[in-house]
């Protein structure tokens, strides 16, 4: 016997679910590719090339302590790991030192640009807060969030920027 209420309250369409995508790691690695900027000082005869592959360098490291805790501690709750896990572990923590290559590159631009390495300093710094708020605000939206909390997560994340940029100008020589 069919039921007679089965027609009358049609089930909406199955929408597929969007892919989840971390971006916790390209927003983590936009601040520390901030952070570096505001950490190095003056560097040698080529300090702009010196501030990119210092950026690229600290996001390598740090990609690899995260993929290092990660499988560190899978075993330590006894999963087991295999190339793929491993692998699987790599591409997630991939976007910390992805974030990385755009202040890494605005670092490198800015020498054939004229800039001096303030200029560039400061230019890989707002590249690299730029990340950080565009990033934190893509998560938000993709995990559908209102558009208030949308923007909250671009102004905290502007505000930590913001402090990052005190932190800059208060201890530039």
């Amino acid at each position: 016997m069919t039921d007679p209420t089965r027609d009358a309250h049609p089930k909406p369409p199955h929408r597929a679910e969007p892919a989840r995508v971390d971006y916790s790691g390209a927003v983590y690695g936009s601040l520390l590719a901030a952070s570096v900027v505001v950490g190095a000082g003056a560097l040698g005869p080529s300090p702009w090339l010196q501030l990119a592959l210092l950026l690229l360098c600290t996001g390598a490291v740090f990609w690899a302590a995260h993929v290092f805790a990660r499988l560190f501690g899978a075993r330590v709750v006894g999963q087991d790991l295999n190339r793929a896990e491993i692998r699987r572990v790599c591409a997630d923590e991939r976007p910390i030192v992805e974030a990385a290559v755009p202040p890494a590159a605005a670092a490198a631009l800015a020498g054939q640009l004229g800039l001096d390495y303030d200029g560039a300093a400061w230019l890989a710094l707002a590249v690299a807060l730029a990340g950080q708020v565009g990033w934190a605000m893509a998560a938000t939206l993709r995990a559908g969030a209102s558009r208030r909390l949308v923007l909250a997560a671009g102004v905290v994340n502007m505000l930590l920027g913001l402090l990052i940029v005190v932190l800059k100008a208060a201890l530039q020589h």
